[in-house]
């Protein structure tokens, strides 16, 4: 009993984010995801709270601690001090840990989440860049948007000189060291270590149902698109 609830106060976020919660419902009346998903940051807060293991492991094997937009809107408005998504975010990098995340559609994701972002920070400098917001997975964007990708150099340039070119200025290409040094604090803060056991965890779950070849491009596209339309 309490152990994932002190695993959970190892986390800086949840030591200041989590003080005395009275279950007054403020941070749900005024969260967005609330309003849309099956999602209650007041009875997710409420359940870390019990301290029951069991009742938290279920929480980090479900969508719903992936809802949260990390907007913090909850942030100034408890009465308490208390910071709902700190607790989100103390949940979700446990589940990650632990592999729990495997367990939910939306937690699957984040292996694409991982290597679409997490290694283009590694790779580039940036979380993301025109050339990566492919037209065919993100069809929101609109019949304009294939042709902005298709000349993106000439649209960029105008507004960037050194669009992906080494030099100052927005969306230039980083310089090595920077790199080197990126890659540093990933490795002294953790991040690495986080980014490993996400590609553990998912090549262990596509193994467990049935790919031979593991975690592949093709299953992280599959985690990707994936949508059950389940999340109302």
């Amino acid at each position: 009993m309490g152990k994932y609830f002190d695993m959970l106060m190892e986390d800086v976020r949840m030591r200041e984010g989590l003080h005395a919660c009275m279950n007054c419902g403020v941070c749900t009346g005024v969260c967005p995801a609330a309003e849309f998903y099956n999602y209650d940051p007041r009875q997710i807060v409420s359940i870390v709270q019990t301290r029951d293991d069991e009742a938290i492991e279920a929480l980090m094997k479900s969508d719903t601690i992936w809802y949260c937009g990390e907007c913090m809107s909850c942030r100034p408005r408890c009465p308490r001090g208390n910071t709902p998504g700190y607790v989100i975010q103390a949940l979700r990098t446990l589940s990650q840990r632990l592999g729990f995340f495997v367990e939910s559609e939306k937690g699957r994701q984040q292996l694409a989440l991982k290597r679409i972002i997490g290694d283009n920070i590694l790779r580039t400098g940036y979380c993301i860049v025109p050339r990566m917001v492919r037209p065919e997975l993100h069809p929101e964007q609109g019949t304009v948007w294939r042709w902005i990708y298709d000349h993106d150099k000439e649209v960029f340039g105008r507004f960037s000189p050194v669009y992906m070119r080494h030099g100052a200025g927005a969306l230039r290409r980083m310089d090595e060291e920077s790199l080197g040094e990126l890659h540093r604090i990933f490795e002294v803060s953790g991040g690495m270590e986080l980014f490993e056991a996400i590609e553990r965890h998912s090549d262990r779950k596509a193994r467990e149902t049935g790919r031979d070849e593991g975690a592949d491009e093709a299953y992280m596209m599959e985690t990707f698109t994936t949508n059950s339309n389940e999340h109302y």
